[in-house]
């Protein structure tokens, strides 16, 4: 008998209920790659892909959807379902400052930035403390620094930051016209990472990353 690997051929069904159930039971997105792993490659990319399509359509009319966000895919509950979720967890969340709101919002759209872009744009300092707290939270870092005289580092958001908006990548940020103001919809940040950014309002538009140096 041949004692090496054996090869379990898996038919559609059965792939989907593995990449369901491994969905369900992650405590992080899930890359294709990852998922992929479930199978011992034995699915391309593109199958697996094809899979999480299906299960998308699956999931259609539940209270949970199927979302692709930067990290990978997940499951998450729909946003009409945050009402009924929250009697759950009654306490609100800390509320950040409009300083800290404005200025992830400079970040997010005019990265990567340095703090003297964000003060030339909010007309005002911006306390270190104000950068930490977003750094913090993972939603902001230093990618590099800018080669001007005293080489002032660029700040970026991070992969975290979508992944708690629920986008896979920034084209999905929403741009509309409007006062520098992100609204109440970062507040909710800290207890649901999918919010509903149809309420965030920025005119800002954002520049490429040419001058970024990467960090040493």
């Amino acid at each position: 008998m041949d004692t090496g690997t054996i090869t379990i051929v898996m038919n559609t069904q059965d792939a989907k209920r593995v990449l369901q159930t491994a969905l369900i039971c992650a405590r992080e997105p899930l890359s294709i790659g990852d998922m992929r792993s479930l199978f011992a490659d034995e699915f391309g990319a593109d199958t697996v892909r094809g899979l999480l399509d299906e299960l998308v359509r699956d999931w259609e009319g539940e209270g949970v959807e199927l979302v692709a966000v930067a990290s990978g895919w997940r499951l998450q509950s729909r946003p009409e379902m945050r009402e009924f979720l929250d009697r759950l967890h009654p306490e609100k969340p800390p509320r950040y400052s409009r300083a800290v709101m404005e200025t992830l919002a400079i970040i997010a759209y005019r990265q990567p930035v340095t703090r003297g872009d964000i003060e030339d744009i909010r007309g005002v300092t911006v306390a270190t403390q104000i950068i930490k707290q977003l750094e913090d939270r993972g939603w902001v870092e230093s990618i590099g620094y800018r080669e001007t005289p005293g080489r002032p580092a660029l700040l970026a958001t991070t992969r975290q930051f979508l992944d708690d908006l629920g986008l896979a990548s920034l084209q999905q940020l929403p741009l509309m016209p409007g006062e520098l103001s992100l609204q109440s919809s970062f507040d909710d940040l800290l207890t649901a990472p999918q919010v509903d950014t149809s309420t965030l309002a920025l005119d800002l538009a954002p520049h490429p990353a040419a001058d970024a140096v990467p960090l040493e």
